[in-house]
């Protein structure tokens, strides 16, 4: 954003992305005018360890082992077997997984090494879990202050609805609103809302 002169972005992010549009936020303040996320969020703490969340998180630790890499890297079949799964599970249950989109990503995430490529962020870091379950809720005066439209599916297998009666912790200006009938994938699930919420913080 520097280097392209970009100041006073809204960034809309979901996923492993909505970690790094907070980050920027609260480290560039500069830069960003708003934020649109969908979760991960913060809130989780020691719910994550809960048995329910457990049965969701277990990929978090299976990344860790070299077993995803003898079991499912550069085996077609296994690649798309497992992508399949996250699409199919975690997303609501009106939405339609593409099945000739699932055969160029196993095509794309079979070519030896690129699965574990796919699955380093968390082989190089610490259980992600581990980190959600030692959050601690800042000082009142260190809440993110960018005004934040936070759209939190209520069909999300890891991230429950539930879970956001934290976000006043965390966040000093934001709303929040409800995707009814949408699951982890908000920019395909629910592509008009998303675009409408960036739409509104731009001031259209």
């Amino acid at each position: 954003m520097d280097e392209l002169g970009l100041k006073a972005a809204v960034v809309a992010s979901y996923d492993v992305g909505s970690f790094v549009s907070q980050t920027v936020a609260a480290i560039r303040p500069d830069l960003v005018k708003a934020l649109v996320v969908s979760p991960p969020l913060p809130g989780a703490g020691q719910r994550v360890l809960e048995l329910e969340a457990v049965r969701e998180f277990w990929y978090t630790s299976f990344h860790q082992l070299d077993l995803a890499q003898t079991l499912v890297d550069a085996n077609r079949a296994a690649v798309r077997a497992y992508l399949h799964h996250f699409w199919s599970h975690w997303s609501g249950p009106n939405y339609i997984v593409d099945e000739k989109r699932m055969d160029h990503l196993a095509d794309v995430y079979s070519a030896p090494g690129a699965f574990i490529a796919s699955i380093n962020w968390y082989r190089s870091s610490s259980n992600p879990v581990t980190a959600y379950a030692a959050e601690a809720k800042p000082p009142p005066g260190n809440r993110l202050a960018t005004p934040t439209t936070i759209l939190w599916q209520d069909q999300h297998a890891i991230f429950p609805y539930r879970w956001s009666n934290q976000l006043d912790a965390f966040f000093q200006d934001y709303t929040l609103e409800r995707l009814g009938g949408i699951g982890h994938f908000t920019p395909l699930e629910a592509t008009d809302r998303f675009a409408e919420a960036i739409e509104q913080r731009l001031g259209r």
